[in-house]
């Protein structure tokens, strides 16, 4: 059957504005992960289980994009430098691993297309007519119908593109049309080559305050159709991210990464565990348990269990770690008893708060150690700054929110920064050790002429 014509998806986090206080912003960033969250339940409870088309054999190169934090604008995404068309054209994207459809900001004109009409928003539109590479797909085609996600059910011709119109748990919307494209991409050996083929969205109709700090997404989820899935298979058939603190300046970044990353493999050796793919678009893990100072905690195991209604997923656009209720109230719990010397303060909508004006002196050295425990014997130990995070000046958070049980959990990109993650998808592994990231993007950042 089709799909609705009114999913809602929260792909990302409002900017916030001009003057807004940083207790503001987390507290917009609370409420988007909250949509984002629904969304999440949604797709899973639908247990998709779809297989990508099969892998190319991978050549030798590799490819990489600039990667940075979005605080620069308010916004708790991480930002991909993009290239699209031909001759090229830049744009700056949201890195979504929860996400398969890429999608431009856009202005398109053919006569008789409802959604093709429009002037895009921002500054920062694609303009299809000068690129000799653009071909909309049409409504009539065997893709539109059942494999694009999204997709409308009207065809008014058969050459008409096809449509998708996607709305958003806040009120905003993204709509357009689907098209093969190309991108320009830099290889390791600092040569350009094309990505061709790639499905993206044309999109002329974004409204919404959601859509004002980037030119729209770049989808690393697992399915046929995402950029993650395509440049994969060509390259190597892995991908990688280092993630900087997301509070760091805008000339701190770092680079996302298609095919053989020579530091995964470098010492010190990284932690390996098995990446789920049965949950299209979403990339899960198996999780063992969560320690606190090494005691490990009394969490059911159901909690963990993908068969019963439970699971873990990474994901790059949910900045928060969700952990479904059972989880969450012995994290949370053991976190705060070893806090129990610092003043509490009330800072909605976060639970647990503190006044660290007043704490101990040696506080900041002293914070507890969370590890997570996946599968395999892999241990995941963030940093406490990711998980004991800055709200206002002199209050530091849990950053982690709860969940309803049943419902899965999110290690969000947060828990994830100050990390090289590698999601090798041929192999069907989740390799991940701790990484200073900030690495110098100057040499390719600023070519903003690829043709």
């Amino acid at each position: 059957g089709k799909r609705s014509t009114s999913i809602r998806l929260k792909l990302f986090r409002r900017p916030a504005s001009a003057g807004s206080t940083q207790l503001e912003r987390m507290q917009e960033l609370f409420r988007d992960d909250q949509l984002r969250q629904a969304i999440i339940h949604d797709r899973l409870g639908r247990r998709l289980h779809g297989r990508r088309a099969s892998e190319v054999s991978p050549p030798a190169q590799s490819f990489m994009m600039p990667l940075n934090s979005g605080v620069y604008t308010g916004n708790a995404q991480f930002f991909v430098q993009f290239f699209l068309g031909k001759p090229a054209q830049h744009f700056v994207l949201v890195a979504d691993t929860g996400s398969d459809l890429t999608w431009v900001k856009c202005r398109l004109r053919l006569p008789g297309c409802r959604l093709c009409n429009g002037d895009g928003n921002g500054t920062r539109v694609f303009h299809p007519e000068v690129s000799s590479s653009f071909q909309p797909i049409p409504c009539s085609s065997e893709m539109c119908k059942t494999s694009l996600p999204f997709s409308l059910i009207e065809c008014p011709s058969p050459t008409t593109p096809c449509s998708f119109d996607y709305r958003y748990g806040d009120g905003s919307k993204a709509q357009g049309v689907f098209a093969n494209e190309s991108a320009t991409v830099v290889l390791s050996n600092g040569k350009h080559t094309k990505l061709r083929d790639l499905v993206v969205g044309c999109s002329s109709d974004s409204t919404g305050s959601s859509f004002q700090a980037s030119d729209g997404v770049l989808g690393l989820g697992n399915s046929n159709i995402s950029f993650a899935t395509i440049a994969t298979a060509r390259f190597g058939g892995s991908f990688s991210y280092c993630l900087v603190d997301h509070l760091s300046p805008r000339n701190a970044s770092d680079f996302l990464v298609f095919g053989h990353r020579p530091a995964v493999l470098s010492p010190p050796l990284p932690s390996e565990t098995s990446l789920v793919l049965d949950l299209e678009p979403f990339y899960a893990v198996g999780v063992d348990g969560i320690s606190v100072d090494g005691e490990m905690l009394a969490i059911p195991k159901d909690v963990w269990d993908l068969s019963a209604g439970g699971g873990t997923i990474l994901d790059s656009g949910t900045s928060l770690t969700v952990l479904a209720q059972p989880a969450y109230l012995a994290v949370a719990s053991a976190l705060n008893r070893r806090l129990a010397g610092i003043p509490r303060v009330k800072m909605d909508p976060f639970e647990y708060c503190y006044n660290w004006t007043t704490a101990p002196t040696n506080a900041a050295k002293n914070l507890p150690r969370m590890v997570v425990h996946l599968a395999e014997s892999a241990s995941l130990k963030p940093p406490a700054k990711s998980y004991v995070i800055n709200t206002a000046d002199g209050v530091k958070c849990l950053g982690i929110v709860a969940t309803p049980w049943p419902g899965v959990s999110v290690i969000g990109n947060i828990l994830q920064q100050e990390h090289l993650w590698e999601f090798d998808l041929k192999n069907r592994r989740l390799r991940f050790k701790r990484s200073t990231c900030g690495k110098s993007t100057s040499r390719i950042a600023g070519d903003n002429k690829l043709n």
